[in-house]
């Protein structure tokens, strides 16, 4: 069965922006079928939108089925894996600049601070959702003005996520220049056992 990816965008996030068009090219070469959904009301995102959108677009998951988010896509990811019955297992995850307790640097701006607020604020049972995760990785930037590095410990601690830690790729956007993203394809292909195949 051929194994699927979703590439999960972030706040204000689009299939073409940054490293995801270049990500889905290099998993399809590899043999991967890969889907990056536009969620709705990107620059306004609540969970109550893209957490049924990202259920929509993944239809029935099983353990050829693996995620990347980034940003506000990691929180989407794990909040759509909570829904999930209880014995439905996922391939696993690659989370890149992920955050549950806290981000910085966020405009001072009412819909701003109502949507980080919740984000942040409303509970995710984090226990429950790393038993749907076979695997996972956790990519972080030394120098992320928006994530910072101590989001790392509920991935490490809670998740059981592998944490990686990048030298300034500020927040992994297309805005900042990146483009590509190595370590998130090295991620993917050695959470779904293809690592050998890397050239």
């Amino acid at each position: 069965m051929q194994k699927r990816v979703f590439i999960v965008h972030g706040w204000d996030g689009y299939p073409e922006e940054g490293w995801f068009p270049w990500l889905k090219k290099e998993l399809e070469a590899k043999g991967f079928s890969v889907v990056v959904p536009q969620l709705p009301k990107a620059d306004e995102p609540r969970i109550n939108n893209w957490v049924p959108e990202l259920k929509r677009a993944v239809g029935n998951p099983d353990e050829q089925t693996y995620f990347v988010g980034h940003s506000m896509g990691c929180q989407t990811i794990a909040r759509y894996l909570e829904t999930l019955s209880e014995d439905v297992k996922v391939g696993g995850v690659v989370f890149v600049a992920g955050f549950f307790k806290k981000l910085t640097n966020l405009e001072n701006d009412n819909v701003v601070k109502s949507v980080s607020d919740e984000w942040l604020k409303t509970p995710v049972n984090l226990r429950a959702i790393s038993k749907h995760i076979k695997t996972s990785i956790a990519i972080f930037s030394d120098n992320d003005p928006y994530v910072p590095i101590e989001n790392k410990d509920d991935f490490a601690g809670i998740l059981g996520s592998e944490v990686i830690i990048e030298h300034s790729k500020n927040h992994f956007s297309g805005s900042t220049g990146t483009t590509q993203l190595p370590i998130a394809l090295e991620s993917v292909l050695k959470i779904a056992g293809e690592w050998i195949k890397m050239d």
